[in-house]
């Protein structure tokens, strides 16, 4: 089964510090599961039925869906915000922009505290946010690529 890489995509982009994307490699589905889900699913693993189904319904599938990924070896995890290294992926763009004084500018916005809010502030500023986008999707899609080869996951770009 070949895993359709803009699935993978996705689910880097959806990765956080609540949220991880897990891989069925015998499916090719892609999965998003929040922290909260995945550590009640493993308290909840002894528990009867009728407990989970004092939750609302929509948690009770996605318990069951945590549960499914822990209890079983064809799930992987893709990788987390820290393997995707968001820092990086800004200081690389604004590296690329042609207009030195531009691209030194860009890089002053994202040293110090508050380097997130005031990267998208100059982005909005220089109407730059599309390139950004296009940047940030396309270090993306390196991203999964290197990690399915690596997991010797056969996937398709369409």
């Amino acid at each position: 089964m070949a895993v359709k890489l803009r699935d993978v995509v996705d689910g880097l982009d959806m990765a956080g510090d609540e949220m991880s994307a897990y891989l069925n490699k015998r499916t090719g589905e892609v999965v998003p599961i929040t922290n909260e889900e995945l550590e009640a699913a493993e308290e909840e693993e002894e528990e009867e039925e009728e407990d989970l189904a004092d939750r609302p319904e929509w948690q009770q599938e996605s318990i069951m869906q945590a549960r499914e990924i822990i209890g079983s070896e064809d799930w992987i995890e893709l990788p987390s915000q820290f393997d995707i290294h968001e820092y990086s992926i800004m200081e690389e763009f604004c590296r690329s922009i042609a207009d030195p004084k531009l691209s030194e500018r860009l890089l002053g916005t994202i040293r110090g505290s508050g380097a997130f809010r005031r990267f998208r502030g100059a982005l909005e500023v220089l109407n730059l946010q599309q390139d950004w986008y296009d940047f940030r999707a396309a270090e993306l899609e390196k991203i999964a690529v290197a990690w399915l080869e690596e997991n010797e996951i056969e996937f398709t770009r369409e």
